[in-house]
Order: C-alpha cells, then structure tokens, then sequence
C-alpha cells in the first residue's frame, strides 16, 4: 500500500470513530419535552337549576258512584286545556355521564271540559239528558331524578332520565251543568296527594364552564285526583258522590338553565407513548 493509500486509509478510519462518537453522544442525551395535552373540562358537583315550561294534559276516565246506574256517553271527551309550570331543582353531577336532582314545580291551572250523554234506563234507548262539565286543575310536584348524560358533540349533551316523586294534584271549582233537566251541582276545590313519576329526554348546551341551557320533555303520571262531594244547586244531595279524576298524565316541554357551583375537573387526555431510541 503507498503513502498515499495509507493517509486516505487513516483519514477514513478516523472519520468513522468521529460519527459513532456523536451516534452515542446522542443516545445519552434525555428526549425532547412533550408538548401539554388538551385539556376538556366537564362540570362536576353541585349545580341549581330553574325552568319553565307548558303542559299538555290528559284524564284518562272520570268516575261517580251515580254513573254505575246510568248509561254514559261522551259527547265530548274529558280533557284539560294547556297551562305552565314553573319549577326549581338542586342536583350532583356524579361524573360526566351520571347525576341527580331533587325538583320542585307549581303547575298551573289548567282548565277541565266535557259533556256527556246519559240513560237512566239503558235498555229503552231514550236519552234522559246531558251533564256539560266545568273547572280547573292544579298541582305541586316534587320529584327526585336521575339523568344518563349521553356524550358531548359540539358543546351539546343529549340525555334521558327517570324521576319519582308525589303530587298534590288539586281539582278547582267543578260543576256540573244539567241544561234539559234544569239542575246544576257543584264540588268544592279539594286537594289530594299521590304518587307521580315521569321518564325524560332532552339536551343541554354548554354555554361556559359553568353556564348550561336545557331544552328537555317529558312524559308525567300524577296519579288520580277527586272533587268534593257534588251538591246540587239547591244545597240537597242523597249520595256521597265527588268526581274521581283517574290516571292524570302529562306531555310536557321545558327550557331552562343549570348553573354549576364548583369549579369544572379537569379531565386530561393521556398523553402519547414516549419515544424509543435505538442504540
């Protein structure tokens, strides 16, 4: 091998040491930072809420002991006109999939129409008159729930729940008007408590951390409600005879807001798998 061979030899071997050096210099050097993870907050703890709202409400049948010996058509099916409802609630959220609330509402009055038809000797086939029926209907409600949060889409949180609770379901002012029999009764506003519970579906938006909008319905059973005795025009009455209102149910929509009092978790993303260095 010539000098000069030997010279470009000794430049290239020197040349190799100098890289592997740097290789392994590296290989001691810690990693580089890892940037911070986005963080998503979800409200958590305890919140108040308040709503209102507009019920659309059903009878499912009335009934009076005079009715077992008459023949009773409707003429025009019992029912209640719309009314609001105004209602306030404390709640925990749980986590961000679960919580719970205890509410409390006044349900406006909601007016009570009807007519019958009736024959006091169903087998001749004559009508014997008519009753067109009166009054109003109110209640307090007061229900403790529990909400399945469904996952969050652009700030919107679609739910459902179950609630249950009591009513204190009050029947104003009823009467009954007789018009081809010229008689007319009445029965004094009486109240009565029940069992109620109800099934919900709804959404929420978050408008800050704290700050939510409710957009809900749902689906109220009241239980029964029931009339004083009905006492004729006249002061007289032969029977003990209130109006019993069976199976109260309720369609209702509500909006309101939820404001949550603790400060929002922080809920990190994991971070990614570091990474490995080869030697």
């Amino acid at each position: 091998m010539t000098s000069a061979s030997n010279v470009k030899y000794a430049i290239a071997m020197i040349a190799g040491l100098a890289a592997t050096g740097t290789a392994g210099a590296a290989d001691l050097l810690p990693p580089p930072p890892l940037p911070e993870p986005p963080t998503i907050h979800v409200g958590g703890g305890l919140y108040l809420r308040g709503y209102i709202g507009m019920t659309n409400q059903k009878v499912g049948s009335l009934d009076n002991v005079q009715f077992a010996t008459a023949d009773v058509t409707w003429v025009s099916e019992p029912g209640f006109d719309a009314s609001p409802l105004f209602g306030a609630g404390i709640g925990w959220t749980i986590n961000n999939w679960f919580r719970v609330d205890a509410t409390g509402e006044y349900r406006g009055r909601a007016t009570f129409h009807a007519m019958d038809i009736y024959d006091t000797n169903p087998p001749d086939s004559n009508i014997d008159g008519s009753n067109e029926y009166g009054g109003a209907k109110s209640e307090w409600l007061f229900l403790a729930n529990a909400y399945a949060d469904l996952g969050t889409w652009h700030g919107i949180t679609p739910y459902v729940g179950a609630g249950i609770g009591a009513s204190r379901n009050t029947i104003h002012n009823f009467t009954d008007i007789n018009t081809p029999n010229a008689g007319a009764a009445y029965g004094a506003t009486k109240s009565q408590w029940d069992l109620a519970w109800a099934l919900h579906a709804g959404m929420g938006y978050q408008v800050t951390d704290r700050l939510t909008i409710d957009l809900a319905y749902r689906y109220l059973d009241m239980g029964d409600g029931v009339t004083g005795d009905l006492i004729a025009y006249d002061g007289t009455n032969t029977v003990y005879n209130p109006m019993h209102f069976k199976d109260l149910t309720s369609h209702d929509v509500m909006l309101g807001i939820r404001w949550n009092f603790d400060a929002p978790e922080p809920v990190m993303d994991l971070p990614p798998a570091p990474p490995i260095y080869k030697h």
